[in-house]
């Protein structure tokens, strides 16, 4: 259980935040855009799924598929980041090593989530295929600039993370998810009727 909770959106927007702030202080502008815009559009993607499915029942029932499983994206998505962006002055076989350890640790996430009955299998599947894309994609993209640890930019780091986390305790986005979907739908509750949406 403790390692499903490495998902939570608590905790990996705030991690997000705080690779984009590391970079940013390096002045890798690009590559934080590229971060922002990667990770940013995974998660739209994830809540999209949801809210469809709580205003319309949508997904593929032949498999279980409800929505993607927000936190095997985010853990796919956010640890082989930071695992590349920590190991970046270690040279390329500890960088992949990392990044590899980062998506393990993702795919123990998604067991662990259909084991524990949060997800089904084709739902975990998707979020760990979804946050591996991101990390890869990011990873390949951003290539070699400067981007190893310093104290200015760990310092950054921290400083994103504690003001990411402050933000997500105002955030109430399951809350919010709900309120989109039977806006959307016209009905006063999600679908199925009674069912509150996770945000795993």
């Amino acid at each position: 259980m403790t390692l499903v909770r490495l998902g939570d959106l608590d905790l990996t927007l705030p991690l997000a935040a705080a690779a984009f702030g590391w970079l940013a202080a390096a002045r890798a502008w690009r590559n934080a855009m590229l971060w922002g815009l990667l990770f940013g559009g995974g998660v739209i993607l994830v809540g999209f799924s949801k809210i469809a499915f709580m205003a319309w029942g949508s997904g593929l029932p032949a498999v279980g598929f409800k929505s993607v499983s927000g936190h095997a994206t985010g853990v796919t998505a956010v640890f082989p980041t930071l695992l590349y962006l920590l190991l970046h002055s270690a040279g390329p076989e500890l960088r992949r090593a990392g990044v590899a350890a980062g998506l393990g640790l993702g795919l123990v996430v998604g067991i662990l989530l259909v084991a524990y009955d949060f997800h089904s299998s084709a739902e975990a599947v998707a979020g760990c295929l979804l946050g591996a894309a991101i990390s890869l994609a990011w990873i390949r993209l951003a290539g070699s600039g400067a981007m190893a640890p310093s104290p200015a930019r760990l310092g950054c780091f921290v400083l994103a993370f504690v003001a990411g986390a402050w933000l997500m305790t105002f955030a109430h986005i399951g809350w919010w998810m709900i309120r989109i979907a039977t806006f959307l739908s016209r009905t006063d509750r999600p679908y199925p009727p009674g069912n509150a949406p996770t945000c795993s």
